[in-house]
């Protein structure tokens, strides 16, 4: 659990009110004293009877609003904030945030099925929905309404064209989803081993690690397409040469 951040006693310059801290991070006065008492954020910092905030307790809520907007739980935050050592400073902070955003997945646009009818260029059937649902691309949402990726659904729509059956496209997802989950580990474990502290050790600050990772994500999607061509390619000859044999 975060300590209370220390300040001198008789120093509050720098430092805000509860008021001012709510302001700042856009989060209510209920939810900053929610996330004290679960210890996702420092105690208030004590002058006689007033309690005051530092740039700890900015970053640190600014983390967990960046948690929550890629979806994790209370519990996750909890569990991922815990690993963040109680001496980090603002800085140390700023560069998890900075790992977080740049690889987050192209968020889902909720449409009616009249809009995924017009983008898509033809009526889909409840059924050609279940396999673009199998792929990932089109999932129900709230009110009757559905998450789409918009930048894969012409793709989806050549793939139903082209008749692919809705059992292979659950298959297919599987093995992207286990193989995806297993490159993303390993890819993150490289990230906090190798990179993280190089450009920690030499001051980078958060913004440029950022652009770091942001310029990071399409060379490692062009480089995973390229070792799957190459991949397919040598199945492929194996596959004829056993057929020979």
């Amino acid at each position: 659990m975060p300590q209370p951040a220390s300040e001198p006693e008789s120093d509050v310059e720098g430092l805000l009110t509860l008021d001012e801290l709510t302001a700042r991070v856009g989060i209510s006065v209920r939810n900053v004293r929610f996330y004290t008492t679960r210890g996702l954020v420092p105690p208030p910092i004590r002058r006689g009877r007033s309690g005051y905030y530092s740039s700890d307790h900015v970053a640190r809520l600014e983390l967990v609003q960046e948690l929550q907007g890629h979806g994790f739980t209370l519990a996750a935050i909890e569990k991922y904030v815990s690993n963040i050592p109680a001496s980090a400073t603002p800085e140390d902070i700023a560069l998890h945030r900075a790992m977080l955003a740049p690889w987050e997945a192209e968020r889902a646009v909720e449409m009616s099925r009249a809009e995924i009818t017009a983008r898509a260029g033809r009526a889909l059937s409840d059924d050609e929905l279940a396999t673009l649902d199998a792929l990932g691309i089109v999932s129900p949402g709230r009110r009757g309404r559905y998450d789409v990726a918009v930048s894969q659904l012409s793709v989806g729509v050549g793939l139903l064209d082209l008749g692919i059956p809705v059992e292979a496209a659950r298959a297919a997802a599987g093995i992207y989803a286990a193989h995806g989950r297993a490159l993303a580990q390993e890819m993150h474990e490289l990230f906090l081993t190798t990179v993280w502290p190089a450009y920690k050790e030499s001051g980078t600050s958060p913004e440029r690690l950022r652009e770091v990772v942001e310029r990071l994500k399409p060379l490692s999607i062009a480089s995973l397409v390229s070792a799957y061509e190459s991949a397919m390619d040598e199945t492929k000859r194996e596959s004829i040469a056993r057929r020979a044999r």
